[in-house]
């Protein structure tokens, strides 16, 4: 009999009504049989790391529970994660970055509705989660809305409606149908090495998103914060001013002076090419590095795990210039 583990760390899943609005409450024990139920015949373990609402995720806690996946990973067959649905594709995609090579599958999963709610999305949500938890493919994965995505390619796309995560520029990886769960092998991420944990980062990366008319003193200001990285939302495929303030002359400042600064697209889909226009090539120019068509979520939380790994400017180049987990398509 297969047997996973479920670790609590709060959110909608477990929530319940208080005097101040839902708030986290349920505890695996209160959870488990629930769960259950929808496990059929594998065996399932619960506990409770931390119980809070999503928004009070904070880097040390991706830490921990990377940790803890580690210290458990040798002990069963698979691993899910009850989480907050805010920053849920933030955790998985730095999980993603901190559990190389992991050879269980690690699954993240939430609701928009608490279990203790007659018409919630919980339960089904558990059932997709358990049963990709027990399919014996390694790596860390989002399962919402009878679907399964990799954990570094998911976002939250809607606030309210079930469908809230979609995998982005990236087919998901298995869906529930009346054929059960189909699990499409071919866009499982690859097991390169043996299972590292690789748990340092910075927290001292700034999220920067354009808007006609933004001051380019913004990041001589970040830089006097101790920012050490920046990853810039711009527009289009990448477009970056340099008329009137001139905010390309500031990045350029900016990079010489170590500053590590990564451009993407404002836009969720197809990602960012720098080298079609003027204002991508003189971006290019000056240093910054692309994040090509990874998800906010990745580029943020790569961008902290390379930091966390080095300050060589060069080995900065080289992670950038890789697709460690599926996180990116880089043109060849």
């Amino acid at each position: 009999m297969k047997k996973l583990l479920i670790i609590n760390t709060g959110g909608t899943f477990s929530s319940v009504e208080s005097e101040r609005g839902l708030k986290p409450g349920l505890s695996s024990g209160e959870l488990l049989e629930a769960m259950r139920l929808v496990a059929g015949g594998i065996e399932l373990e619960m506990e409770d790391l931390f119980l809070v609402d999503s928004a009070n995720i904070f880097p040390d806690d991706w830490r921990r529970l990377a940790e803890r996946i580690q210290e458990a990973a040798a002990g069963y067959q698979g691993i899910v994660v009850i989480h907050g649905t805010d920053t849920m594709a933030y955790t998985a995609s730095m999980l993603s970055f901190m559990l190389q090579n992991v050879p269980i599958p690690v699954v993240l999963t939430g609701s928009q509705l608490s279990i203790s709610h007659p018409v919630a999305d919980a339960m089904e949500n558990c059932r997709c989660a358990v049963h990709m938890a027990a399919g014996g493919h390694g790596g860390v994965f989002l399962a919402f809305n009878r679907k399964v995505m990799l954990g570094v390619r998911a976002s939250k796309v809607r606030t309210m409606s079930f469908d809230a995560f979609e995998s982005i520029n990236y087919p998901d990886v298995a869906q529930i149908s009346s054929l059960g769960l189909r699990i499409h092998t071919g866009y499982l991420p690859e097991i390169k090495g043996d299972f590292r944990l690789c748990t340092e980062y910075s927290d001292q990366v700034f999220v920067l998103k354009m808007y006609p008319g933004i001051r380019p003193e913004l990041l001589s200001m970040l830089e006097e914060h101790g920012y050490r990285g920046v990853y810039i939302e711009a527009f289009g495929l990448g477009g970056l001013p340099f008329l009137k303030n001139d905010f390309l002359a500031a990045v350029e400042r900016s990079v010489k002076r170590g500053m590590t600064v990564l451009v993407g697209s404002q836009c969720r889909y197809e990602g960012s090419s720098l080298s079609v226009y003027e204002t991508g090539l003189r971006a290019l120019n000056s240093g910054v590095l692309q994040a090509y068509d990874m998800t906010a979520e990745a580029a943020v939380t790569k961008l902290m795990w390379v930091l966390g790994q080095t300050d060589d400017r060069h080995k900065i180049e080289e992670y950038f210039s890789e697709n460690l987990v599926q996180e990116v398509r880089i043109p060849v």
